[in-house]
């Protein structure tokens, strides 16, 4: 506000008062002008009627004029008084408007349009100690802010505790500030240097300025402290008391592995002197003891000690008083992690009779002259003694725990699968067998099954009592056999020989014809099956590009998500094939595992965080040998086991040092693995129950299957540790590679990523109609321009006839009438006489093709195409990268 009135009323009446002055000179301008006109106009000589009659005509224009000019006047002395009055009324309005600010409780300032002080009151001089002085009408705004600073009245928070902030800390408060007060919002809280907090609460006015309130808060700060103080305290106290009054010895850690809550039994469990335990002690000192490093599950390697505490688990140790441990470690969300420690001495002993005891009658039985198994009620071996692993030639540990068919396969189980039923339905059976096996001397036995029957009357299993009477029954065959003539024996015996030979070679000649056609069938079920499949795919990926409304949109979302299911079957089930017929090329170099882990992390953080997880991988500069290729499959499918089954948390990708080369896995914190079936998962098609929010995210049960026959061709080992409810992890054990073999990577200059795909020429040839409709509707959906064959012939016909030349080629592999589409792409570039960078896409995934495509420097894609990939390497090659590889479909 003016401090002379309103600007608005006093500008209008000055105006005012100059044009009443300029129309009054413009009057007696007139007047002269005209008193002249007259003056020479008149006949000095003429009648005096005409001299009057002038004078009249002067008169009556001059009393005209004048009553114009006391007119004008009275307007201007009418103006004059209504602008003294405003200007009176607008001093009476800044006066009353300066005695309301100072009535405000809270400080008050106003900054016009150009962000300059106007106004201001007492109270905010004396919310900024030091300041008051400095602050004056006409002052810029952040020339305040800034005094401030300079004055070390605001506390700016730093990062760095306990010190002064620093230039940059200072100037960063500045920028924050001066944005806040240009474009206001919620209100903000500043602390002081004195202790004073203040909460400001800026608005915009209609005129483009600023007005601040600015409340002292510093009671309400002072007391919320007070009651959090309280609060902790209450529940320190309360916690404490809980803790004292558990068995378990426990310790807590903070994030800056500091301990910060622990009970009595801690030190009392651990053999720790309690003196030496306080509060905020460092990890470090602990760790300079190995008893306690060991006991607080601490990797030893000082450098992955920390990233090991991220991860929960679980340890028995024995300390130096003969007091067996089982330690628990679980991290803490907020960081750091909670030890529990529980004295399990009694069960230990416990357990060690038992197998003392188990020992000494595995001793007994196995010197018995004859085979004693246990079957439980499951028909699962439960014990068995030495005779029956030299029986099976194989240790007790791959019998016991296995079912009677599995053991002992479908022909012996089924001979003594009546026996079985009666021994579980209560009833002693003694019967005598034949054992048909070239891997033991026992041929003919004896055997008893007595059922074992709790005190319920139900029964538990059933004792299995063989012996060996393979001597007497050969005697008693000897003497049927020598009534015979030995001319009989040497004739049965020698047609019984041909005819098994011949049937040898029958089944030989069978069994090469049957994987033939496997292996053919195959061939031609992957290109058949997937044909439809990729028609499917690309249609959606047309349809995914057109506007549609929602419930279209969800439809069609439904159907992308059932083809990429159908997709994710049929793939799985061509790579288990492949790797059972052997027919998988390996391609073993020594690489760094950095490159790999990087790459594989980048491509899972997406998932991970749209399922809300957490996904981390620690970078190790170590060097490997063996297929990078087959590996990658490995830890894709270990990471997307891990996304599928955690629910919530976070996934560790790392490795570490094994005594047999480096260890290289996927952690987890999802639902964990049972015991009893950590080995069943490796089956196809078993699978574990996922997490229920994510309904058709099962995954089709063949993807460990996969990793297992891809170890087992690499002579690699899979390592699997799971809790269940805590987490898994799953892992593969990789020789190490010498660094000196590894190729120097060629550097790039990097180039701006840009998509080139709207516009472009692609020829595409394919001998189906389907996919060529299919492609054309996803092409027009990128703004490209598709030219379309089914042959070679109509391919260069319709290239020629649209005169242009294609800028990329899309070729399928196989055509119709054995034709292939490399040769129909080559005929295109030599017709065209210049490279054009060439796709091809193809069902069979056989190691010949994928050479065949990369000798010639061009690019495959392996059926059912996605839309996504295809839309990638299309911008990759019209931006200019023309080095061929091997894709996914």
């Amino acid at each position: 506000m003016a401090a002379d009135g309103d600007p608005k009323t006093a500008v209008s009446a000055e105006e005012r008062v100059a044009a009443l002055e300029h129309e009054n000179a413009k009057l007696r301008k007139i007047n002269k002008v005209l008193m002249d006109r007259v003056e020479r106009s008149m006949d000095y000589q003429g009648n005096a009627f005409s001299l009057f009659q002038t004078a009249i005509v002067l008169e009556n224009r001059i009393r005209e004029r004048t009553q114009a000019l006391e007119k004008a006047l009275r307007d201007l002395e009418r103006t004059n008084r209504d602008l003294s009055i405003a200007k009176d009324q607008a001093e009476s309005a800044q006066t009353l408007l300066r005695e309301a600010i100072e009535t405000i409780s809270e400080g008050f300032i106003l900054c016009d349009a150009d962000d300059r002080v106007v106004l201001l009151n007492t109270k905010f001089r004396l919310l900024w100690p030091g300041l008051s002085d400095h602050i004056h009408p006409g002052m810029p705004f952040s020339e305040v802010a800034r005094r401030a600073l300079e004055l070390d009245i605001v506390e700016v928070m730093d990062s760095a505790p306990g010190g002064r902030p620093t230039v940059e800390t200072a100037g960063d408060w500045l920028r924050f500030r001066m944005r806040q007060h240009r474009d206001p919002g919620e209100p903000i809280v500043v602390k002081l240097t004195n202790g004073t907090w203040i909460q400001i609460n800026e608005r915009p006015t209609k005129d483009g300025g600023i007005v601040g309130i600015y409340t002292d808060i510093t009671q309400i700060k002072v007391a919320e402290a007070r009651q959090r103080e309280r609060e902790l305290a209450e529940k320190s106290v309360l916690l404490q008391a809980t803790l004292d009054t558990i068995t378990q010895g426990i310790s807590v850690f903070d994030g800056g592995f500091r301990l910060v809550a622990w009970n009595e039994g801690f030190p009392k469990l651990l053999d720790i002197d309690p003196n030496a335990v306080t509060l905020h002690t460092g990890l470090e000192k602990f760790l300079r003891n190995p008893t306690i490093r060991a006991q607080l599950l601490v990797d030893d390697d000082p450098e992955t000690w920390r990233d090991s505490l991220d991860l929960p688990a679980v340890l028995e140790h024995r300390t130096a008083s003969g007091r067996v441990l089982e330690v628990r470690r679980n991290p803490m969300p907020g960081g750091g992690f909670v030890s529990t420690y529980t004295d399990i001495t009694a069960r230990k002993r416990s357990e060690e009779a038992l197998r003392d005891s188990e020992r000494r009658l595995r001793l007994i039985t196995d010197a018995m002259p004859a085979l004693i198994a246990y079957v439980d009620s499951d028909r699962r071996y439960r014990f068995t003694n030495r005779g029956y692993e030299d029986w099976f030639g194989r240790p007790r540990d791959e019998i016991n725990g296995r079912e009677m068919d599995e053991a002992l396969g479908p022909t012996l189980y089924r001979l003594r699968k009546p026996y079985v039923d009666r021994a579980l339905a209560g009833e002693p059976v003694t019967f005598e067998m034949h054992l048909p096996t070239e891997e033991s001397s026992i041929e003919y036995a004896h055997a008893t099954y007595v059922p074992h029957v709790a005190r319920s009357g139900e029964v538990l299993g059933f004792f299995a009592l063989i012996q060996d009477i393979t001597e007497r029954r050969r005697a008693a065959e000897a003497l049927r056999e020598a009534k015979e003539t030995l001319e009989i024996r040497v004739e049965e015996r020698t047609r019984a020989l041909t005819t098994l030979n011949e049937e040898l070679r029958h089944a030989k000649a069978e069994a090469e014809q049957a994987n033939l056609s496997k292996t053919k069938f195959l061939a031609a079920a992957s290109h058949d099956l997937l044909q439809p499949l990729n028609a499917a795919r690309v249609f959606a990926g047309a349809l995914q590009d057109r506007r549609m409304s929602g419930p279209n949109r969800e439809l069609l979302n439904n159907v992308t998500a059932a083809l990429e299911a159908v997709d994710e079957l049929l793939s799985a089930l061509l790579e288990i094939s492949r790797l059972d017929a052997g027919v998988l090329t390996t391609d073993v170099r020594d690489f760094p595992i950095a490159d790999l882990m990087a790459t594989l992390a980048a491509e899972h953080a997406p998932l991970a965080l749209a399922r809300g997880l957490t996904l981390r991988h620690v970078p190790r500069s170590c060097v490997v040998r063996t297929d990078q290729q087959l590996l990658s499959r490995v830890m894709r499918n270990f990471l997307s086991n891990a996304l599928r089954y955690t629910a919530e948390g976070r996934i560790l990708l790392g490795c570490r040092r094994h005594r047999d080369g480096l260890l290289v896995g996927v952690w987890d914190t999802g639902i964990g693995i049972p015991p009893d079936k950590q080995r069943e998962i490796f089956e196809e098609f078993r699978r574990l129950r996922a997490n229920p929010d994510r309904r058709g995210d099962n995954g089709v049960g063949l993807g460990l299957a996969i990793v297992e026959r891809i170890a087992r061709r690499m002579g690699h080992r899979i390592v699997v540790e799971s809790t269940p409810g805590k987490g898994s992890f799953f892992g593969i054990i990789v020789p190490k590679g010498d660094r000196a073999a590894v190729p120097v990577a060629r550097r790039t200059a990097p180039t701006r990523a840009r998509d080139r795909v709207a516009g472009a020429t692609v020829a595409v040839i394919d001998n189906e109609a389907s996919i060529l409709a299919g492609m054309t509707a996803l092409l027009k959906g990128w703004h490209c321009k598709p030219i379309t064959a089914t042959d070679t012939e109509s391919l260069l016909a319709a290239v020629d006839s649209a005169e242009v030349v294609p800028d990329v080629i899309i070729a399928d592999y196989h055509l119709a009438d054995d034709a292939i589409g490399l040769d129909s792409a080559a005929a295109l570039r030599a017709h065209l006489g210049r490279p054009v960078p060439t796709i091809v896409i193809t069902a069979d995934r056989t190691e010949e093709i994928a050479k065949a495509v990369r000798d010639r420097g061009w690019h495959l894609m392996t059926k059912p195409a996605r839309p996504a990939r295809l839309r990638s390497l299309l911008a990759h090659l019209l931006a200019g990268g023309g080095v061929g590889g091997e894709g996914e479909g």
